[in-house]
């Protein structure tokens, strides 16, 4: 199984393209830029950078992969569009992946763990995994100093906010399309119907919707 895996949830732009053999994901080719500003610029073009260099066209991958977030909106909805386009153009099913599981899925480490990555404001986004890797708490977005760790007794942190949460820092910073295949490696090998492709913001949209008028006839409340 060809699967072509894609990710703008993080400051990091991923695509690439990885073999499912036997329930082993293995790289065959990916482009990795981290430049939270070229989302939109440099995706497609990694992919089929990709693509050539693992001697393939897009048409023959059997399914897509792609990070569903949490991540901001602007970034996080280059991937989900273009994964959702790909998918509808080549007639193939588009998997969304937690992008804080596909990173647990390949860290260095050992024992529970965290996974943080960067929410702005002075905040993160993270979740909590067990020993086999299955997420037990989150996805959350908090400051570092309120995140639970004594009470989640992990091991190790990973992702690219690891550092600020007090624990020892593993790798990957970022989710790797090996680590979107392996996170979602149940379902592409069972031809399960994808989940939806919604994204997971986490926070309220800054924009609101306006309020009831205020009249400028004195004496006149808002009509």
């Amino acid at each position: 199984m060809l699967v072509i895996a894609l990710d703008t949830s993080t400051p990091a732009v991923t695509a690439g393209l990885v073999a499912l053999d036997d329930g082993t994901p293995r790289p065959l080719a990916e482009r990795v830029t981290v430049n939270p500003r070229a989302h939109g610029e440099l995706l497609m073009p990694q992919l089929l950078d990709a693509l050539t260099e693992a001697g393939h066209r897009l048409g023959d991958a059997d399914a897509i992969v792609v990070g569903s977030g949490p991540g901001p909106f602007t970034g996080l909805r280059v991937g989900m569009a273009t994964a959702a386009a790909l998918g509808q153009a080549c007639d193939r099913p588009v998997h969304p992946v937690c992008g804080l599981d596909a990173i647990a899925a390949q860290a260095a480490a050992d024992g529970p763990l965290l996974v943080a990555t960067d929410a702005r404001r002075k905040e993160v986004y993270w979740a909590a995994y067990d020993a086999a890797r299955a997420r037990t708490t989150g996805p959350r977005v908090q400051r570092p100093a309120d995140v639970p760790v004594a009470d989640l007794g992990v091991a190790a942190a990973a992702g690219e906010m690891a550092e600020a949460l007090g624990v020892p820092a593993v790798e990957p910073r970022y989710p790797s399309p090996v680590g979107l295949v392996r996170a979602a490696r149940e379902v592409l090998l069972s031809g399960a119907e994808p989940e939806p492709l919604v994204p997971l913001y986490l926070r309220r949209p800054d924009a609101a919707t306006p309020g009831p008028r205020k009249s400028v006839v004195p004496g006149r409340g808002a009509r």
